[in-house]
């Protein structure tokens, strides 16, 4: 029986695809048999928020930054879950008519992302607002439009833009303003970026950096 369609998921096929059993088709297969679509987010949640204090921990503001070091983060975030975590994907990826690179070409980009982007943007010691959102911008839009994993890709580019934003001097960045509208905007400058039109997502990280700022400010009292 194939597996339901969820709106606005990502269509895949191939041995990465597979569903949890008793999931209905809504929790890929895992490590620890979670079969509810919410005990699986709040899993992969808290995974998350000990692979990100952990990997602050460990990054030093001299880091360059490494393909490795991608597969590292995904596979310290989700390795107890997936099978496949830090693993580059076997298969080809969509989400509605919107292509990400093939499966083939992933580890020679991810090689050319880390001659590339990686190299000249990280460490990420650049002290003008300007300089640190180009540099997080062509850094995040590059990652995610490779999408080297089967899931988390977001969630990944997004600590790893938190490390590079550390590394600048700013406090962790927030991404909670990225929804609605900005959410949208968000999405118009990933494809943006596959013409190398950096712009509107260089905005994008302007007012992230931003906000993180107000938030931080406001904390502080």
């Amino acid at each position: 029986m194939t597996p339901p369609r969820q709106p606005d998921r990502y269509v895949a096929q191939g041995i990465e695809a597979e569903f949890e059993p008793g999931s209905r088709g809504r929790v890929l297969r895992n490590l620890a048999g979670v079969r509810s679509v919410r005990a699986m987010t709040r899993l992969e949640s808290e995974q998350l928020l000990v692979a990100t204090e952990r990997l602050i921990d460990e990054t030093t503001v001299e880091q360059r930054f490494r393909a490795e070091d991608v597969r590292r983060m995904h596979r310290l975030w989700l390795g107890d879950i997936y099978a496949w975590a830090g693993e580059y994907r076997q298969v080809n990826m969509a989400k509605g008519s919107f292509m990400f690179a093939a499966a083939n070409l992933i580890p020679r980009l991810m090689q050319a992302f880390e001659q590339g982007p990686l190299h000249e943007f990280t460490p990420c010691r650049f002290v003008g607002v300007e300089d640190q959102a180009l540099a997080l911008a062509v850094v995040h839009a590059e990652l995610i439009l490779i999408h080297p994993f089967r899931d988390g890709n977001g969630r990944c580019a997004r600590l790893l833009a938190v490390l590079m934003g550390l590394q600048a001097g700013l406090p962790a960045l927030d991404f909670g303003g990225v929804r609605g509208e900005e959410k949208r905007r968000y999405i118009a400058a990933v494809h943006a970026a596959m013409d190398r039109k950096y712009k509107p997502m260089i905005a994008v990280f302007s007012r992230i950096i931003a906000r993180t700022q107000r938030v931080a400010k406001a904390s502080r009292g």
